[in-house]
């Protein structure tokens, strides 16, 4: 029987000016340094080509060694040979909550689930339907507002707020010192015992107002972790309900922050179209009422999204926005949540677009400033600076300065439970796959090898 060829596979082959030996060695030499060697031959990639069929842990080595090439994620499911395209077999519906309550019940659902497994959720792809809903929902919503002096329960008030603000701040700096994988389940634990209930309480509307806001914090955290972890999905359904939760109160600053987010977890995943829209509907739907400090996170969203897409114009434009806007960053009072944006922040967010937009000088000039002015108590915001240096040195064909820098940031990022870490580092070892001979090369994948299997041992 005849076998149709696998365009896709073919075009995305095209695309990265790749030929079936360059294909077949980096296939080889990454499954290698991973420890589950392959056989693939040029001759293999030919009959890929021409229609055969493959085995989905060789297709996922090739979606790995295609996304490395292209800087852009390709999943198994992209290279044609399993029917639909992933984006297509693999895509999540996920309801907006109609109301508060149903948002509540969600929340109180999801923080009865563990976080820490990913659970295949990396091929998260939404419906853009449904992010359609939410974003228009939340745009043209108007506050519920709180229900204050509920009769016959227990009253709370700005104390219990400041102890859940309090916690909050403490799981937000373990999860920037440790990752989202090391507080993950005891935030959950918390939220679902401790703050959950406050919220079918009795208080004042003033309280009510910081309460809900207390908690939507909290809920954000939940989500951040879970993303960090590596469980897009519950992440993911997390954003939308906290997302709903910030309409109670109509705190659109917060909104903008959790449409951020969207924004920033689609872009890590690959889908850059609807990263910029989320961006967009949070610059848009806060203006006028955000500051600037905040402008100017919701903007660099924006930037990193146009610059993974490929538009340098667009992106351009949106980090001199950005820039403009904190520049006024003084100028207005910030929620105490926005209190770790600062110019080391941006710094990282521009050094992740030029890295991107291959503009190599950019790239290690930002990279370095961002990894030279970052407080090392944020150790993965430092890990992502190093290892986003690391690969502009090497766009900048400086390999060993480039191994030199991944090196420390393995070394340094070491007790950090980030699956957001970890890809940073698997990235960067296919982009030196053409090195695989090389002394520091083989030097690098060897330390990662051995910080994996102490972790392992942990």
């Amino acid at each position: 029987m005849n076998r149709a060829p696998n365009t896709q596979l073919i075009s995305l082959m095209d695309e990265a000016g790749i030929s079936n030996k360059g294909l077949a060695k980096r296939m080889r030499d990454l499954a290698e340094h991973r420890g589950e060697p392959l056989g693939t031959t040029h001759v293999s990639v030919q009959r890929w080509r021409s229609g055969a069929s493959i085995k989905p842990t060789t297709a996922a080595v090739m979606a790995d060694v295609l996304s490395a090439r292209l800087r852009r994620r390709i999943t198994p499911g992209d290279l044609g040979f399993f029917g639909k395209p992933e984006s297509a077999a693999a895509q999540t519906h996920v309801d907006y909550p109609g109301t508060a309550d149903e948002a509540l019940a969600q929340l109180d659902s999801l923080s009865s689930m563990d976080g820490g497994a990913p659970c295949g959720s990396s091929r998260l792809i939404v419906a853009d339907g449904d992010l359609s809903t939410a974003v228009l929902s939340w745009m043209t919503s108007r506050p519920d507002g709180v229900r204050p002096d509920l009769p016959n329960r227990r009253r709370v008030g700005m104390r219990d707020v400041r102890a859940i603000r309090t916690a909050g701040k403490m799981f937000m700096e373990l999860d920037f010192q440790f990752g989202g994988g090391h507080g993950h389940r005891a935030l959950r634990h918390y939220f679902r015992h401790e703050v959950l209930p406050l919220l079918d309480a009795s208080y004042s509307e003033k309280v009510g107002a910081a309460l809900f806001g207390a908690a939507s914090e909290i809920a954000q955290l939940l989500a951040w972790t879970a993303y960090d972890s590596g469980n897009h999905r519950l992440a993911h359904r997390y954003l939308t309900s906290t997302l709903r939760l910030t309409q109670v109160t109509g705190d659109r600053t917060f909104g903008a922050r959790i449409l951020s987010n969207l924004s920033h977890q689609a872009n890590y995943l690959g889908h850059h179209v609807q990263s910029a829209q989320m961006a967009r509907a949070a610059i848009e739907g806060s203006r006028g009422q955000a500051t600037p400090r905040a402008m100017s996170m919701f903007t660099a969203m924006e930037a990193r999204a146009l610059s993974n897409a490929g538009d340098a114009r667009g992106a351009g434009r949106a980090m001199n926005e950005a820039e403009h806007h904190f520049e006024r960053a003084d100028t207005a009072e910030d929620p105490e949540w926005l209190s770790y944006f600062d110019s080391a922040e941006l710094m990282g967010e521009f050094c992740h677009c030029f890295r991107d937009l291959r503009q190599r000088c950019e790239a290690v000039r930002y990279a370095q400033h961002a990894v030279d002015s970052t407080d090392p108590k944020y150790a993965r915001t430092l890990g992502f600076c190093r290892m986003v240096l690391a690969q502009s040195l090497l766009i900048n064909g400086e390999l060993e300065a480039a191994v030199d820098t991944a090196t420390l940031a393995v070394e340094a990022g070491d007790s950090l439970q980030s699956a957001r870490f970890q890809r940073y580092v698997s990235d960067f070892q296919g982009e030196i796959t053409g090195h695989s001979t090389n002394p520091a090369a083989v030097a690098f994948n060897e330390h990662v090898r051995q910080a994996i299997a102490r972790l392992d041992e942990e």
